[in-house]
């Protein structure tokens, strides 16, 4: 159940993009979906190809640290950490965060699956690793359509991931093969990336308003 202020932050979004307001009620959905999982202690998992690699990390980025609002540390960790002196100059630096990974960003695995296997299956080989029932794989691909993407969804699915996708166009494969699908009114690839980038911001924002908002 999204609390007040995130919805308000997704209307604040919607209000200032179109493309975001023809989306808003998916939009709500994939928040509530990111929420959900994070709270009974999922992770999500991120993957996407050359730019969309790039939002991937963004995505990391505004999750596992401060977005928009101050998070402060779990009170039982914070307590632990201020018992000895590192501990203490941990608790004055450290912030609450959301576990996301950037599957992307394996560069030596990466490598090795591309030359031992094949570029298809390098994020499906790291659902198979890391994924756990419960988590999210939230592929990014501007045509709904790269392969490697359509296989971590499957390799998600057979372990009991939530897939989670955004795209352009038509929303390709995607749309139909993943559990929710933000696809944006676009056709151009840059024309897809700027909005896909006003996407994952209003996810990070309202889902950051979900743990710390008040």
């Amino acid at each position: 159940m999204l609390k007040p202020g995130a919805k308000v932050i997704l209307s604040a979004y919607a209000e200032k993009i179109p493309a975001v307001a023809s989306i808003q009620e998916t939009l709500q959905e994939a928040v509530d979906l990111l929420a959900g999982c994070f709270a009974n202690g999922g992770t999500l998992l991120v993957c996407g190809n050359g730019g969309s690699c790039a939002d991937a990390d963004h995505i990391v980025g505004e999750l596992v640290k401060s977005f928009r609002m101050k998070r402060p540390l779990e009170p039982s960790f914070l307590a632990s950490l201020s018992q000895d002196g590192r501990g203490v100059l941990l608790a004055k630096h450290l912030q609450g965060g959301l576990p996301a990974v950037n599957l992307g960003a394996q560069s030596a695995l990466i490598s090795a699956m591309i030359n031992d296997v094949g570029g298809e299956y390098v994020f499906a080989q790291q659902v198979a690793a890391y994924g756990r029932r419960g988590d999210i794989l939230f592929g990014i691909s501007t045509s709904g359509n790269s392969e490697n993407i359509l296989l971590a969804g499957a390799a998600a699915k057979a372990k009991g991931l939530k897939t989670l996708g955004l795209t352009g166009r038509d929303g390709g494969a995607i749309k139909r093969e993943f559990d929710l699908a933000l696809c944006v009114d676009a056709n151009s690839v840059e024309d897809i990336q700027d909005l896909h980038s006003a996407v994952y911001h209003a996810i990070c924002a309202a889902v950051e308003y979900q743990f710390w908002g008040k």
